[in-house]
This record gives C-alpha cells, sequence and structure tokens, in this order.
C-alpha cells in the first residue's frame, strides 16, 4: 500500500483489505454509514479522536496507525524507538535476561521481517557449525537463510515441511501489515527453488504432528528441535510491538547432549541491534 497516497484512498484500501463494508466499518467504529462513505470521498475531514476509532475497528498495527493519521494530516501518536537507545535499554536487558536463560539452547530476537537482531551463545554455536563462522555486523535475515537453497536448507533433512509452514505464515503476515516491504519478501520466499512445489504438496508429517520439529545433520551430528515465539506484553512502541523471541528447544537427549558440549562458560551473548 502506498504511503503516500491520501487519506481517502487509504482508509478504503484498509476497509477492502479486511475485507468490511462501509456498514460494518461504520457500526465497528461507531459512526455513520454516511460518515465513512463521506471519509472515503474526501467530503469529510476525519477528528483525531475517529482516527483513533478507526484504527481499533481496523485493528491496526502501531506502524499503520501513524501511517493513516500522518495520511490524515495528524502526528503519529506511537513512538518507533530504535532498539540501540537508551530509552530501551531496560527492554534489552530483558531480552539479554531471556536469551541468556535459554542457554545453551538457541534463541534468537527478530523484527517483524525476520531480520536478526540479537542471539544467544546456543544460536550461534549451531549457525556456526551448520554453515560456519559469521562475518561481525552483517545482516542477517532468517527467513532468508532458512528458505534459501545456499544457506540452511542443505542441513534442515524435512526443510520441505519446515518451508511450507515457515512461508505460509510469512504469507499471514504480509496479508495483516498489508506493506511493500513484506509483500516483498514474501514474493522473494516463493521464489526460491522448491517453494512452490512445497506449499503444493504438503506431507503427512505436516498434517499429523502436534508440532512440527526442525531436523538438521552435518556429519555424524543430528539436531532436532521445535521452536516457540514469544512477543512483548503491552507494548506502547511500534518497534516493541514487533519484536518477536524464537525459542528453540531439543526434543530428544542427543540433541540436548550436543548443545551442553558446545557451550562455552564465561563467553558474551551476540548482539545485532538494528533500527
Amino acid at each position: 500500500m502506498d504511503k503516500k497516497s491520501s487519506f481517502p484512498s487509504r482508509l478504503a484500501s484498509l476497509r477492502k483489505w479486511r475485507g468490511l463494508s462501509q456498514l460494518q466499518l461504520a457500526a465497528a467504529a461507531d459512526c455513520s454509514q454516511r460518515h465513512i462513505s463521506f471519509l472515503e470521498l474526501g467530503r469529510t475531514q476525519p477528528s483525531r479522536e475517529m482516527m483513533g476509532r478507526l484504527s481499533v475497528a481496523l485493528r491496526l498495527s502501531f506502524r499503520q496507525s501513524n501511517d493513516l493519521l500522518l495520511a490524515a494530516g495528524f502526528a503519529p501518536i506511537w513512538s518507533d524507538t530504535p532498539l540501540d537507545t537508551e530509552t530501551l535499554a531496560p527492554v534489552r536487558q530483558a531480552l539479554d535476561f531471556m536469551l541468556e536463560q535459554q542457554e545453551p539452547y538457541p534463541a534468537v530476537v527478530v523484527d517483524r521481517r525476520w531480520n536478526l537482531l540479537q542471539a544467544n551463545k546456543g544460536a550461534v554455536a549451531m549457525v556456526e557449525f551448520l554453515v560456519g563462522p559469521l562475518t561481525p555486523g552483517a545482516a542477517v535475515n532468517l527467513a532468508d537463510a532458512l528458505v534459501a537453497p545456499d544457506v540452511l536448507r542443505r542441513y534442515l533433512t524435512n526443510w520441505q515441511e519446515v518451508v511450507a509452514y515457515f512461508v505460509r505464515s510469512v504469507e499471514a503476515d504480509a496479508a495483516a501489515d498489508a506493506t511493500q516491504e513484506t509483500a516483498t519478501l514474501r514474493d522473494r520466499l516463493l521464489s526460491y527453488a522448491g517453494v512452490q512445489e512445497s506449499l503444493a504438496t504438503p506431507s503427512a508429517e505436516t498434517v499429523a504432528a502436534p508440532i512440527l520439529p526442525m531436523r538438521f545433520a552435518k556429519g555424524q551430528v543430528s539436531l532436532e528441535l521445535f521452536t516457540t515465539l514469544t512477543i512483548l506484553g503491552m507494548p506502547q512502541d511500534a518497534t516493541l510491538q514487533e519484536m518477536r523471541i524464537e525459542s528453540f528447544f531439543p526434543m530428544n537427549d542427543e540433541t540436548r547432549q550436543v548443545f551442553r558440549r558446545w557451550a562455552v562458560p564465561g563467553a558474551a551473548t551476540v548482539h545485532k541491534h538494528r533500527s
């Protein structure tokens, strides 16, 4: 959706994206259908209070709400603070604590498009074992690393099942935020060899298993893990609302023992703060 488009066209696009009629949006925003029609035609200017009701009715993220406010000529109400600023120091401390508690097993912090923001020692150990040392300061996108043919794919023995589930989640993200950036990520993932075929032919494991594992193998080492995703509660900032903490847990004793052997006491947690 073009961020430079006018408020009337943006409102109409968001309403249609949510699959709402003007009457349904009016009911959700506690106003008349006529008022919604006039807003979409540009015959009526919204008040700031109405902007808040529309954002709630359309279930907009903080970033989307800010964009709609700007289109209507209002200042944004939600902050968008880079993670490495002093303001978010308490949050970074909390993230450090969470990642440390997950040791020796992997945990990472990513943004809404799976760009790596922070990783613990267990995550670094696993990635470096599979693909070699990471370039210091290099940008890492976990979606690309998982789906592209030349990074983790060769070691992920159930890649077809995992990528089908993962790409579907990115498609859901693209539908949820309606931004060109997330749509571009989705399209890039779909363009990689074998992805379309994986989506078209789900395996029995994908359908039947209560949790889909990730199975890695390199040489004589095999890893079997499942993951959880955590979000921050009660965020008041767009950066924090979009942040996710993914934690990996072993599914068997062999995997547990491998990570315990990899653990290096006293090593520092690796950070990749991005704005």
